[in-house]
C-alpha cells in the first residue's frame, strides 16, 4: 500500500530505476513550487505492461495519500469510467480489472471498505468484480488482530457478497500464483468480486526505521528465525527444477548491480523525472497559465433549448405516469414555450438535455437524486402500474451521449470517492455528486480534502466533478442548513476548486454548461437551494438561457432607483434572495444589495466595479445567514483587506453571532432569529 508501490511502479507500471531514485535523493524538478508534490510512494503513474506471451496490457496505478483505503472507490470509480468508453462486446463486458490492495488491518478497519464493496452488484457502479488483495502481515502498525477487529478473519467482512475469499500462505508463491488464476476465473465466470487474504508478515516492522519488538517481541522472535521467502523459495526449486544455485545467484547479482548502477548514477545526473504530467484525455483541458476566469459563452440556441424542453416533458403512450406528475409535464412543455418562466430543476434538466445532444456525456448520483429530495427534479419517472423507470433526458435525440441519474447508496465517502474516480477519465463529461442535504459532505471529508481539493498540486491530477450542495437556513435544524462553506473556503487556495452559489435558474444553467463548454477543468462546488426552488424570485425567462454567461456577480436589480445609498449589503444564495424580498419600495433607496455568485476564485475586480457605481466611502456590510464564525465572513474579510477593496470600502458583517452549531433546532426560534437578521440589515445603525 506505500513502499510496495514502488515495485510495482518499477516492475509493472516501467517506472525508470533511475527516475525513482532520483526523486527519493531529493532532487527537485526545475517546475516545482514551495509545499507541491507528495511523498514518492504515493505517486501514481499510467504504463504498458507487456506479458511473457507478448500483449500489451495498459496499467494505471492511482495515486494515493496515506488515508488507508481510502482510494478503495476512487479506483473502482476510474475502472467504471474507463470501462464505459470502451465499445460494448458481449464476450468482454468488463474489459477493465480494478485491483485493490489491502491491509488487513485496513480491511477490516475502514468503513470505506464496506462502502466500497457495497457498490459491487449495483447497476450504476458494477465494473464486473474487482479483485482484492489483502497483504495479511498479522498487525497494523503495533496493533494485534485481537484489538483491531471482532471477527476471525480480517475479511469476514467481504461475507457480505457471498463471494469466495482465498487464504493463502504468502511464503508460498506457487501457491498465491494459483489462488489468484482461481480469483480470475471465478471474476470471469461470474463478474463478481474476489479476496485474496495472502498470510505474510513484516519483516522490519511498519518502516524501515521501527522497532516491533518494543510491542511484538514473541511474532518477532518468530520472524527472526524464519528465512527469506526468496531462501524457501529457491530450497524448493532446486527439489524440484533445472535451476541451479549458480544460476540462481547470477540472477540476484544482476539484478542488485543494475540497482547500485542506477543509484549511482542518480546521485550525479540532473534531475528528469518521467512521473507523468498531464496528457492523454487530459491533453485538451489545461490551461496552464494562459487559463482566465474570463466566463465563455453559454447560451443554447432557442429552437434546440425548445426541443431539449419538450423532450424532457414527453413520455411514452404507454406510460403511466403518476397523477399528480402530469401537471408538472404540461407546465415544463408551457415554460419550453415561453409562456412560463423556468424553475430550478427544469433550468438543471435544460442544461443536462443541451449537454448530452451535443455529445457530452453527464453522470449524476446521489441519495434519492432521481426524483430529487426536495420533490423538484422528477427526472426518473416511474410507471404508477408496472413500476418501470423512463428517463426522458436518455430519448432526447438518436445519436445524442450517454446520461445516467442515479440512486446511489446510502453512503457518502464511498460514492463521492467513486465519482470523483469516474471524473478523473471522464473529462469531456459533467460528473455530479448530489448531497440528500449539503452538510453530508462532511461524513466525505477524507475525499474532499485529500484528493478533490488537493490533488492537481500532490499529483498532477485534474477533476472537473461537480458537488451540488443543498444549503439555506430555513428552521429545519443543525442537521439540514449548513453545507458548510466555511470548510470549502478554508480549502479554496491556487485556484484549486470553484465555489458558487448561484440564485438564479439561468445562473444554475448557465454554471453547469461553463463547466463542460469552457476549455480548461476544475472541480465546481456549488450550494444550492432547498425552499428556494419552486419560488417565483429564482426563475428566469427563456431568453435568458439563450446566450450569455455565468456572472459571478449580480448588480442591484433596482440599481435605476438608487441614487446615494446609505449603505451596501453584499451577500450570497438565500440570503440576497430574502433581503431583495424584504427590502420594499421603502427602503430602496437607503439599501444597495449586491450578490456574489461565486465565491472562489473571489471576482475581485467585478465586485471593486460593481461597487465604483456607487460613491467612495458607502458603508459596506456582508451579509450572512451563518453564525459569524462560519459562512463566508472569515475569507470575505481577508480577502476584502488584502485586495485593497476596504481602503476605499470599509466592510463590516451583519450576522447571527458565533456558535458552536451551524443553527438552532427551533423552527419558531429561526423566524424570531431571520428577521432580526433581516431587520438589522435595513435599520438605520446595523450591529456587528
Amino acid at each position: 500500500a506505500h513502499r510496495g508501490r514502488l515495485n510495482v511502479l518499477v516492475n509493472i507500471v516501467g517506472k525508470e530505476y533511475g527516475s525513482l531514485f532520483e526523486e527519493f535523493e531529493g532532487a527537485i524538478s526545475a517546475d516545482a513550487v514551495q509545499g507541491s508534490g507528495d511523498v514518492k510512494y504515493h505517486l501514481g503513474q499510467s504504463g504498458t505492461f507487456t506479458s511473457r506471451a507478448g500483449s500489451n496490457i495498459p496499467v494505471t496505478l492511482a495515486a494515493n495519500p496515506s488515508h488507508l483505503e481510502a482510494v478503495d472507490p476512487v479506483v473502482i470509480g476510474t475502472a467504471r469510467a474507463k470501462m464505459d468508453k470502451i465499445p460494448l462486446n458481449p464476450k468482454r463486458k468488463y474489459p477493465v480489472l480494478p485491483v485493490l490492495i489491502h491491509g488487513d488491518a485496513a480491511f477490516a478497519g475502514q468503513g470505506v471498505v464496506t462502502e466500497t464493496l457495497n457498490l459491487s452488484q449495483l447497476n450504476g457502479y458494477k465494473v464486473g468484480g474487482t479483485l482484492h488483495v489483502v497483504v495479511n502481515n498479522q498487525v497494523g502498525f503495533t496493533t494485534l488482530a485481537d484489538e483491531g477487529r471482532s471477527t476471525t478473519y480480517c475479511t469476514d467482512i467481504a461475507k457480505m457478497l457471498q463471494i469466495p475469499i482465498f487464504h493463502v500462505n504468502g511464503e508460498d508463491p506457487e501457491a498465491v500464483a494459483q489462488v489468484v488464476k482461481l480469483a480470475m476465473e471465478f471474476r470471469r465466470e461470474f463478474q463478481r468480486d474476489v479476496v485474496i487474504d495472502m498470510w505474510c508478515y513484516r519483516r522490519h516492522g511498519h518502516n524501515e526505521s521501527d522497532e516491533p519488538r518494543f510491542t511484538q517481541p514473541e511474532m518477532y522472535s518468530t520472524i527472526d528465525s524464519q528465512p527469506k521467502v526468496r531462501d524457501s523459495y529457491l530450497k524448493q526449486l532446486l527439489r524440484f527444477s533445472d535451476i541451479n544455485e549458480e544460476d540462481a545467484e547470477k540472477i540476484a547479482t544482476d539484478r542488485k548491480d543494475t540497482l547500485q548502477k542506477e543509484f549511482d548514477n542518480a546521485k550525479q545526473a540532473e534531475f528528469e523525472s518521467d512521473t507523468q504530467t498531464l496528457g492523454g484525455v487530459w491533453e485538451p483541458y489545461y490551461g496552464g497559465e494562459e487559463r482566465s476566469d474570463d466566463n465563455v459563452d453559454t447560451g443554447f440556441p432557442l429552437e434546440e433549448l425548445q426541443s431539449v424542453l419538450n423532450g424532457v416533458a414527453t413520455i411514452p403512450s404507454d406510460f403511466n405516469i403518476n397523477r399528480k406528475l402530469k401537471n408538472l409535464m404540461i407546465s415544463r412543455r408551457e415554460m419550453a414555450a415561453g409562456e412560463k418562466p423556468i424553475d430550478w430543476a427544469t433550468a438543471e434538466l435544460a442544461a443536462f438535455g443541451s449537454l448530452v445532444v451535443t455529445g457530452h456525456a453527464v453522470r449524476m448520483s446521489g441519495q434519492d437524486c432521481g426524483r430529487g429530495t426536495f420533490s423538484q427534479r422528477h427526472a426518473v419517472l416511474h410507471d404508477s402500474e408496472t413500476g418501470d423507470r423512463h428517463l426522458s433526458l436518455a430519448h432526447l435525440a438518436e445519436d445524442q451521449a450517454k446520461i445516467e441519474i442515479i440512486n446511489s447508496p446510502l453512503s457518502e465517502a464511498g460514492v463521492l470517492g467513486f465519482e470523483y474516480g469516474y471524473s478523473l477519465d471522464a473529462p469531456e463529461g459533467l460528473v455530479l455528486w448530489e448531497a440528500q442535504f449539503g452538510d453530508f459532505w462532511n461524513t466525505a471529508q477524507v475525499i474532499v480534502d485529500q484528493f478533490i481539493c488537493s490533488a492537481e498540486d500532490k499529483w498532477n491530477r485534474l477533476s472537473s466533478l461537480v458537488m451540488l450542495l443543498p444549503h439555506g437556513f430555513e428552521g429545519s435544524g443543525p442537521e439540514h442548513c449548513s453545507a458548510r462553506p466555511e470548510r470549502f473556503l478554508t480549502l479554496a487556495a491556487e485556484h484549486n476548486i470553484q465555489i458558487a452559489t448561484p440564485t438564479s435558474a439561468a445562473q444554475y444553467f448557465h454554471l453547469l454548461r461553463r463547466q463542460v463548454v469552457r476549455p480548461w477543468r476544475k472541480p465546481l462546488v456549488v450550494f444550492t437551494h432547498k425552499f428556494l426552488l419552486r419560488d417565483p424570485f429564482v426563475m428566469s425567462e427563456i431568453s435568458e438561457f439563450t446566450s450569455g454567461t455565468f456572472q459571478s456577480v449580480l448588480p442591484d436589480p433596482d440599481f435605476e432607483k438608487i441614487n446615494k445609498p446609505k449603505r451596501i449589503l453584499i451577500g450570497n444564495g438565500k440570503i440576497t434572495v430574502d433581503l431583495l424580498k424584504a427590502r420594499g419600495d421603502e427602503n430602496a433607496e437607503d439599501c444597495a444589495i449586491i450578490r456574489l455568485e461565486q465565491f472562489y476564485p473571489l471576482p475581485v475586480d467585478l465586485i471593486r466595479k460593481e461597487l465604483e457605481r456607487y460613491p467612495a466611502g458607502t458603508q459596506v456590510f456582508w451579509v450572512q445567514e451563518e453564525p459569524k464564525n462560519m459562512g463566508g465572513w472569515y475569507f470575505m474579510k481577508v480577502k476584502w483587506d488584502e485586495s485593497g477593496l476596504g481602503d476605499t470600502w470599509p466592510i463590516k458583517v451583519v450576522s447571527r453571532p458565533e456558535s458552536a452549531s451551524p443553527s438552532t433546532g427551533s423552527k419558531k426560534m429561526h423566524k424570531i432569529e431571520q428577521a432580526e437578521l433581516i431587520n438589522r440589515c435595513f435599520g438605520s445603525s446595523p450591529k456587528a
